[in-house]
């Protein structure tokens, strides 16, 4: 079933602005060179195959935005809400696809899928469950339905929509803070800082965190949530390099050759989740995630805007559970930069990429806000584990994903469609994405000497404490309580974000703890080991990946008239003078990626392989 054996080349590019980039091994290379490692020989991917795999990445989209408002709204029944609850992720969909486009033309410039976070469903849940009871669940295994709490003292409708506002205003709070962040440069004085003891520690813990949500979905019926894990790890790992002929999308330079791609590693979300979605309606298994009324129906048409069903409460508990809000997603932000860049074997993110990202993940979260989204926008880990199992990423396919969401967000009729995808679907999707995330920070360990013991004590100290903490106080048998509600909601928000509290024990504890560079895994400041690889780059290389996180052509002009504060959202002069001075082609831009016609030198390994 396999085609011929493929000859290892070492990619260090994501390709041209519409190019894949095959993806390293996070594992030492095999003996055998076709059995995890490919090659398209050709430069651009077809719109064809860039569709399927922007589908796969909005399937993965929509079932974390489906878990998160699940989540948070399961103390309510189908009439708790005086709007449809399709429009509700109408409008987050609308808010995610804007934010995918704007952070992959003029962000971080790297291919990462905006979505609802779970950074944001803490503080909001810990915002709702202060102020009013929780509702009583169906016992058993059956669906996450939603129920109306009847008990004495239970809110009316009223109050849990202004429960709701109130977690909006949180949202537009968090975002306008990390957009302040974001303009000042904060992220990029902070990530040179984060080496791999710091994002090792983050990735491992946003792997772990999600597992008890995970399992909850999946226990809906384990039976199809056991069967999509299996067709998903079958597809991507012991078919992933069965080669298949690619006719339908042969390009017309290859008239004369035949092209087989990895296809099944490349559908290996696509697939499953056909399968399984059709086996459940087949045998009538199918327990979807929000059974809506009757009475209340989703208009087709619908553009969302500010205002919609009222404006965002902003009290002093909002304010509070927004700056957790803003703190535990810039954290998980800047560890999704430094993923992505890792699979993509990019160089590290510069600051003014880290600045900018941050900056218009605020502006999504606060447009979410404006919109009456309860959940803000980050970048999702979930796709960039789905990078991951592709071992392909691409911007064309995050512009193609963004103009699903926003599509998608035009029509809440087409958004309630997607109410209909079975709990196990979801679990499973979201277990095996994360799982991948789990296993590239495991791979970051091998950066530093793990073999240390300041450093034994760092990684494990910081992820212990960090699962720790959140499960003390959640099963406290007295609450926290100080006397003044915002601090409550700030304190108890914080110390039951497990990413947050990962990544602020592993920076204070390896900049604080004396250590070599080597020892840290550090090279000349820069927290990944790029950069001995970079320096045996050829200069062509380097120039061009200089414009990885270079911003368009047109928007570089405005660089010299924004004011000097701003100016660390642009390229530094020493990176503007590459992409000017360097020996780029004609007819290449500054908003391309590079190519595959020039990889860098093989590592030492890897002439062994050839060899």
């Amino acid at each position: 079933m396999n085609g011929p054996p493929l000859h290892p080349i070492s990619l260090l590019s994501m390709g041209s602005q519409n190019a894949l980039a095959p993806l390293p091994p996070l594992l030492p290379a095999p003996q055998n060179p076709s059995s995890h490692s490919w090659a398209f020989r050709w430069r651009p991917p077809t719109w064809g195959l860039s569709c399927l795999l922007a589908l796969q990445h909005f399937l993965v989209l929509a079932s974390l935005l489906s878990a998160s408002h699940l989540l948070l709204l399961h103390s309510l029944s189908p009439g708790g809400l005086s709007y449809s609850p399709a429009q509700l992720l109408a409008s987050s969909f609308f808010s995610c696809g804007i934010s995918t486009i704007l952070q992959t033309c003029i962000g971080s410039r790297l291919p990462l899928v905006q979505a609802p976070s779970f950074e944001f469903l803490i503080p909001a849940l810990v915002l709702t469950t202060q102020k009013f009871p929780l509702a009583v669940h169906t016992p058993g295994n059956t669906s996450l339905s939603l129920h109306l709490c009847r008990l004495p003292g239970c809110p009316g409708l009223e109050l849990w929509n202004t429960s709701l506002r109130e977690v909006s205003g949180a949202v537009v709070v968090s975002g306008l803070l990390q957009s302040t962040l974001g303009l000042l440069g904060a992220p990029g004085r902070v990530f040179p800082f984060c080496g791999p003891l710091v994002l090792a520690p983050s990735l491992v813990v946003a792997g772990l965190s999600v597992h008890r949500e995970v399992a909850q979905f999946c226990s809906a019926h384990w039976g199809l949530a056991l069967l999509l894990i299996l067709l998903m790890v079958v597809c991507s790992q012991h078919l992933g390099s069965c080669q298949v002929p690619l006719w339908p999308w042969r390009p017309t330079s290859a008239s004369s050759t035949h092209i087989h791609v990895p296809a099944f590693r490349l559908l290996s979300v696509l697939l499953p989740v056909a399968c399984v979605w059709i086996v459940s309606a087949f045998l009538d298994l199918s327990t979807p995630p929000l059974k809506l009324s009757a009475s209340t129906k989703a208009p087709w048409f619908w553009l969302p805007h500010p205002g919609e069903w009222d404006w965002p409460l902003l009290t002093p508990r909002a304010l509070a559970a927004g700056i957790s809000m803003a703190l535990a997603a810039s954290t998980s932000s800047l560890g999704c930069y430094a993923l992505c860049g890792q699979l993509l074997q990019l160089p590290p993110p510069p600051p003014h990429a880290c600045s900018r990202g941050l900056s218009l993940e605020g502006l999504g979260s606060m447009l979410a806000g404006l919109l009456g989204c309860p959940m803000g926008i980050a970048s999702s880990f979930s796709n960039v584990g789905t990078v991951s199992l592709f071992q392909a990423g691409s911007r064309r396919v995050a512009y193609i994903v963004g103009l699903l969401c926003v599509g998608l967000g035009l029509s809440p009729g087409l958004a309630q469609l997607l109410t209909t995808i079975p709990l196990p679907v979801l679990g499973g999707v979201l277990g095996v994405t994360q799982a991948v995330v789990l296993s590239a920070g495991f791979s970051r360990f091998h950066l530093a000497d793990i073999d240390s013991g300041r450093n034994v004590f760092i990684v494990g100290f910081s992820i212990f404490m960090a699962l720790l903490l959140p499960r003390w106080l959640r099963e406290a048998p007295v609450p926290l309580n100080t006397g003044w509600s915002p601090l409550d909601v700030l304190l108890r928000s914080l110390l039951a974000e497990p990413i947050f509290l990962a990544g602020l024990l592993g920076f204070l504890l390896e900049n604080t703890i004396s250590g070599t560079r080597l020892e840290r895994g550090l090279s000349q400041g820069l927290p990944t080991s790029f950069t001995a690889q970079q320096a045996r780059m050829p200069q062509k290389y380097r120039e061009k990946a200089a414009q990885e996180y270079g911003l368009p052509f047109t928007i570089q002009n405005l660089c010299s008239c924004i004011p000097s504060f701003l100016r660390c959202l642009c390229p530094v002069t020493e990176d503007l003078g590459d992409e000017e001075g360097g020996n780029a082609e004609p007819g290449e831009g500054a908003d391309l990626l590079p190519g595959f016609e020039e990889p860098p030198p093989a590592s030492n390994r890897e002439r062994l392989r050839v060899q």
